[in-house]
């Protein structure tokens, strides 16, 4: 009974906060966890996460498929420092999203306050849920670090 309590919170906050990604994420899960079996749930869980980035970066690259962004605006991000800096950039997110992917799988009581600091922030912030990935590369930079110190 407590995942249904705690899901139905989750979908008033972020209608009240008018959020609706948190409202229909929480929703989805109540609707999966009613109609599918424990084991199943689970394989969403460790899903999931591939499947919604594979759509993220679908829709990112939906101007390429309209031919909105062709090869020359592709190849002159080399030539600027903006783009120069998006690239260095992305792939330090991108890194920093693996380590944070590993952290949550290696240490699952991280992925609760994770998931309570993402919703605050797309609640309270109009942020977008894409930040426990990226706070979980975080947190394990941090602990690498604290780690040289204390240890």
């Amino acid at each position: 009974m407590q995942p249904y309590l705690i899901l139905g919170f989750m979908i008033v906050l972020g209608y009240l906060a008018h959020n609706l990604t948190v409202s229909y994420a929480a929703g989805l899960l109540v609707i999966l966890k009613l109609v599918l079996p424990q084991e199943k749930l689970l394989y969403f869980s460790s899903h999931g996460v591939n499947w919604g980035i594979m759509l993220l970066m679908a829709a990112l690259m939906v101007p390429i498929a309209t031919g909105k962004i062709g090869l020359s605006e592709t190849l002159d991000v080399f030539r600027n420092p903006i783009g120069i800096a998006s690239l260095v950039i992305g792939a330090l997110v991108a890194l920093l999203g693996r380590w944070g992917v590993d952290l949550m799988g290696a240490d699952p009581e991280v992925v609760a306050a994770m998931l309570i600091g993402t919703i605050i922030g797309v609640v309270l912030f109009k942020g977008v849920p894409v930040g426990p990935m990226i706070a979980s590369g975080l947190l394990y930079c941090l602990m690498k670090v604290l780690h040289l110190f204390f240890h």
